[in-house]
């Protein structure tokens, strides 16, 4: 019964409260919080700020996040869209932070050393909410010294920065060779030509021309050795890579022999442009569909250079919490250290979400977005 729930949590609360932890379960029974909420998939126009069930379903080994920002990335584009499908209805967002509020109930256990009231972001679908039920192996300790926006935007664009310029491509580019690294004005592309010049590679960059004012102080501010600008596309998050023969600059920047590795982020407007831009034996990396998925093309098209390609996902490589916690230390003190250059370059409160997501598919963003809890 009711009485009999209430006196053993006021129990459990009184016994264990040295230990500073709280039912999720219990105190967020029945209430309400604010959501964006995905029932069909589309347009802008299917996002949803509404009143939605808090918090997600409680279950052992995951925490109640009382979230302060959520992340906007391409990837929540593409579950709305319906690209990459998930079951509907659904709350959207899968980056997110702020304060532990409840942890589960089983006491012998030492919630991997978190406590109510510790600071966190996470990768975790439901960000898009007030409140978020998120696995504990997959939240990430904010340092003392970092504000919240700043940490966020270290997660979903900074891991994959991580990976991208220092796994993916191990052993096959090594210091000194030449990377291709498109849309470096903004979003993963601004973190990963960074992380590639931390890596020893030479960096060539391609961006849109809205994005830069000085040519030089860009060069410094995305890492990049060379950079291509090319002209806007209107109403694209993405530049119009047509306007330039990139193939041609990267062959005259590298005295033909092209790049080792490609950092796509692109897709279906690029690819052709990457596989001519491969150096022997390089690895041409798709990692992204702004322009839209990449096409199935014949293997035979990787044989002049004996080339290689893949297409990695982020959650592929943070497949452990140990490997979670070593990339992100690593892009944390990067950041703390100067060597990394962040943008946050929007913040939305979350009942714009349909304006922040026009601003970032029309290629307005020159840095992170977020959303406001």
């Amino acid at each position: 019964s009711f009485t009999i729930r209430f006196r053993q949590v006021l129990k459990y609360t009184y016994k264990y409260t040295t230990r500073s932890i709280i039912t999720a379960e219990f105190l967020r029974q029945g209430r309400m919080m604010k959501a964006v909420v995905v029932e069909a998939t589309g347009g802008v126009e299917v996002l949803q700020y509404k009143d939605h069930e808090a918090p997600p379903q409680f279950s052992p080994q995951k925490a109640l996040v009382k979230n302060e920002y959520a992340g906007l990335n391409f990837i929540d584009t593409y579950h709305r869209s319906g690209l990459y499908p998930r079951e509907s209805p659904f709350i959207l967002g899968q980056e997110g932070g702020g304060v532990i509020e409840g942890l589960p109930n089983d006491v012998d256990s030492d919630h991997l050393g978190f406590k109510v009231g510790d600071r966190v972001v996470y990768g975790a679908f439901g960000s898009y909410a007030e409140y978020t039920s998120v696995p504990l192996d997959k939240l990430v300790p904010v340092p003392d010294d970092m504000d919240m926006k700043t940490a966020i935007a270290c997660m979903t664009q900074g891991l994959t920065a991580h990976y991208l310029s220092s796994s993916v491509g191990a052993g096959i580019a090594k210091e000194g060779d030449w990377v291709l690294v498109y849309g470096v004005g903004s979003g993963t592309g601004q973190w990963t030509s960074q992380m590639c010049k931390l890596q020893g590679y030479k960096v060539i960059g391609t961006t849109s021309k809205g994005k830069v004012s000085d040519i030089n102080n860009a060069k410094s501010a995305f890492g990049c050795n060379e950079l291509i600008i090319l002209e806007n596309a209107t109403g694209k998050s993405y530049a119009d890579y047509t306007s330039v023969d990139i193939s041609s600059k990267v062959m005259d920047f590298t005295d033909g022999k092209g790049c080792k590795l490609i950092i796509d982020g692109i897709g279906k407007d690029t690819y052709e442009i990457s596989l001519q831009c491969l150096a022997k034996r390089g690895l041409f990396v798709s990692f992204g569909n702004a322009s839209g998925a990449v096409p199935a093309f014949p293997v035979l098209r990787l044989l002049p250079q004996s080339a290689y390609m893949t297409r990695p996902k982020l959650n592929d490589y943070v497949a452990t919490r140990e490997e979670l916690l070593e990339r992100a230390k690593d892009v944390f003190t990067w950041v703390k250290e100067g060597k990394l250059n962040i943008v946050i370059d929007r913040v939305f409160d979350l009942e714009q979400v349909r304006a922040a997501h026009e601003y970032l598919e029309n290629g307005g963003a020159k840095g992170k977005v977020l959303l406001k809890l």
